[in-house]
């Protein structure tokens, strides 16, 4: 893994731009209009509540290179002040490179769930959240403070927390990867983080040498 240039954003146009999150559904409304949206530094990642009930093998080993990769050029990815957009080499390309591949902090809500609990819940950077835990590091995550309540998000935290996550070779046929809070129409409460910064929750192929969910 090569990367061949890097731009960063600071936490202004950073938090600026998340701010324009909107949903897949029910009139696509700005989701942080009224939020109150902050980097935090230092977080534990055992801290935060996945929904997701599994991690790709594949994923966290690529997001553990990745990290390495930006350690030599003295950039460490769980301490973002921002975010930033970078390249890797694709002899494949014409261009010679595959980018920009954004890489931000994991977003978090403070999300009120059925038991009453207010808990701040992983909405995207699972891979990278849980990498970081693994690794026995802290991160930077963007926390969003008093999301609409009747737009949550779209999956229930996992009631034992990362005690019912596993690592997968693959997904299997079948599999519950969450549950959903409306099964029929979870995709409207869908935060449409792609069309703030394009790419950050696309699906890649392996082969592809921008595959990184992060």
């Amino acid at each position: 893994m090569h990367i061949t240039r890097v731009a960063q954003i600071d936490e202004q146009e950073l938090l600026r731009r998340f701010a324009t999150t909107r949903l897949r559904g029910h009139g696509q409304p700005l989701i942080y209009a009224h939020a109150r949206l902050e980097l935090v530094r230092q977080v534990d990642p055992a801290t935060l509540y996945p929904a997701q009930r599994y991690v790709l093998k594949e994923d966290h080993e690529r997001l553990h290179q990745l990290c390495l990769a930006f350690r030599q050029k003295g950039i460490d990815i769980f301490n973002l002040e921002g975010g930033l957009f970078f390249w890797l080499e694709d002899p494949e390309s014409p261009e010679g490179e595959e980018g920009p591949i954004p890489l931000m902090p994991p977003v978090v809500e403070m999300s009120a769930e059925p038991d009453g609990r207010m808990i701040p819940l992983i909405n995207d950077g699972m891979h990278r959240v849980y990498t970081a835990m693994r690794l026995g590091v802290p991160l930077n995550i963007v926390l969003a403070h008093d999301v609409p309540r009747e737009f949550p998000y779209y999956a229930f935290a996992l009631e034992k927390g990362w005690r019912e996550v596993v690592e997968l070779d693959e997904l299997p046929d079948g599999f519950v990867k969450k549950h959903y809070r409306d099964p029929d129409q979870y995709k409207a409460l869908f935060r449409d983080f792609n069309a703030v910064f394009d790419g950050i929750q696309k699906q890649r192929r392996q082969t592809n040498p921008q595959s990184l969910r992060a």
